[in-house]
């Protein structure tokens, strides 16, 4: 069997990775399972969250997603980012200014969310193509308080900030900026690569965090919001009922989808976080976030029945939708256009 690019799937997840995890420990708390993008670990008496993630996607800024993306996981559990340590592979005939940009893109990154920096590791590597960033960031759950993916409720609304495919969109504009610029031209480009910008959630993760009936948070990397949505229904044992109208979608990331004929809601969206919410916190939770400065909308609601997982159209047609196999990013950067 040979693998797509991209996430490997839950299938071999369970039956390979899974089955591999070393000595079992006390001190686990939440530690790996389909659908949790971070662990938690009890040290003394502190519980630390940690996550790790890898930046293969993008070439151009890649230091500061990589800081991003890391941060993301945690906070999306409700903690603030605290550390962060990357492993950082660059192609033979690396430039030193090269190394210096993606040094300058993690420092940047992480003054703006407030993590230090606390090592990692640098090297050339044989038989590269293109840079490869692995980071791992950790956090501390105060008073051991956290949110998985895992609480998603039967009847709980679900909520989504900002928009789609943001993280997709951005690095199709700085990578393939060219042909993009060739159909809508550079400043289209331009604006479209500011969506770097928007990648990171840890102000809404945290702001939403602390409302009481908040029961899931996830923030959707692979696979985009169809993803994001399995793999919070698959932590948590339930099934899904959202409506694409409701779904925030972007002229940018609308233009840049159709015309690398992809899909938007399978496209990377770091930058959005899904949220699982009680009915009666709902308007309490979306207050807080336009407090906050952050758009939020209301896409769907969690069913009891695990097998109904669908999208509902504007003329009300159901679908049932799976998780992606692989990408759009991955087909878009690899179509010819």
């Amino acid at each position: 069997m040979i693998l797509k690019s991209g996430k490997v799937p839950a299938k071999i997840l369970e039956e390979i990775v899974f089955k591999h995890l070393g000595v079992k420990s006390k001190d686990i708390v939440l530690g790996p399972r389909k659908g949790e993008d971070s662990a938690v670990v009890k040290v003394g008496r502190s519980f630390i969250t940690v996550s790790c993630d890898p930046i293969s996607g993008a070439v151009k800024k890649a230091g500061w997603l990589a800081l991003n993306i890391c941060c993301n996981d945690v906070a999306a559990m409700g903690v603030q980012p605290k550390w962060f340590l990357s492993c950082l592979m660059f192609p033979e005939k690396t430039s030193k200014k090269t190394i210096k940009e993606f040094c300058r893109q993690l420092d940047y990154a992480a003054h703006r969310i407030g993590v230090s920096i606390i090592g990692g590791h640098c090297e050339i590597t044989p038989s590269l193509a293109s840079p490869l960033i692995v980071g791992f960031a950790m956090g501390v759950a105060k008073n051991g308080k956290y949110i998985a993916s895992s609480g998603a409720k039967p009847r709980d609304k679900i909520v989504l900030t900002k928009t789609v495919g943001i993280e997709g969109t951005a690095i199709l504009a700085s990578d393939r900026g060219k042909v993009l610029a060739e159909a809508f031209g550079w400043r289209f480009v331009r604006e479209a690569e500011k969506y770097l910008g928007r990648v990171s959630i840890v102000r809404e993760a945290l702001t939403a965090s602390k409302v009481d009936g908040v029961t899931a948070m996830h923030d959707p990397t692979e696979g985009g919001i169809v993803g994001g949505l399995w793999e919070i229904a698959e932590a948590s044992n339930v099934g899904f009922k959202v409506y694409t109208e409701n779904i925030p979608i972007s002229q940018h990331t609308k233009k840049i989808c159709e015309f690398f004929k992809v899909n938007p809601f399978k496209l990377i969206s770091s930058g959005c976080l899904l949220l699982t919410v009680k009915p009666s916190s709902l308007n309490k939770l979306l207050e807080r976030l336009r407090k906050a400065g952050v758009k939020a909308s209301v896409i769907g609601e969690v069913l009891k029945d695990k097998n109904v997982r669908v999208f509902v159209d504007k003329d009300g047609r159901e679908k049932k939708v799976y998780p992606p196999a692989q990408d759009e990013l991955w087909v878009a950067l690899e179509r010819k256009v």
